[in-house]
């Protein structure tokens, strides 16, 4: 699970815009300028940030969790058990990414800053359903 954890944190990483820090309750925390994308806790328990409608799709097509202490929120919850579920949490992330890219690019500064990112050949590059498609 370690090897997972430590893969996940080092791609999300290097996404454009992404700053990696410390997260308040162990772990790594991604933020895309104002906005948290998610954090993973060294444990094994990945969270992310969506829209409460998009997270209420997600868990109902069984991509994640309801966050596991805010299950109301729109926080997912997503568990690495072994090396392969972290395709699942970067699926996640990159989706949660993409949604606060689209907001982010609406200011002057975030315009620059995520200009290489195409986020609509992105989303469909991560085939989402297309009623989750329609949420973003």
């Amino acid at each position: 699970m370690t090897e997972a954890i430590d893969r996940i944190v080092a791609e999300v990483s290097t996404w454009d815009g992404v700053e990696a820090g410390d997260h308040r309750f162990g772990g790594a925390e991604f933020r895309l300028g104002p906005r948290e994308v998610g954090h993973v806790h060294r444990w094994g328990i990945v969270d992310v940030a969506f829209p409460r409608r998009v997270r209420d799709r997600l868990v109902e097509e069984g991509r994640a969790e309801p966050h596991h202490v805010y299950p109301e929120s729109g926080w997912t919850t997503f568990r690495v058990e072994e090396e392969d579920d972290a395709d699942g949490a970067l699926w996640l992330l990159r989706l949660s990414y993409l949604s606060h890219a689209k907001a982010v690019r609406r200011t002057d500064a975030g315009r620059d800053a995520l200009s290489g990112v195409d986020v609509d050949a992105e989303l469909a590059a991560l085939e989402p359903s297309d009623e989750l498609r329609e949420l973003l």
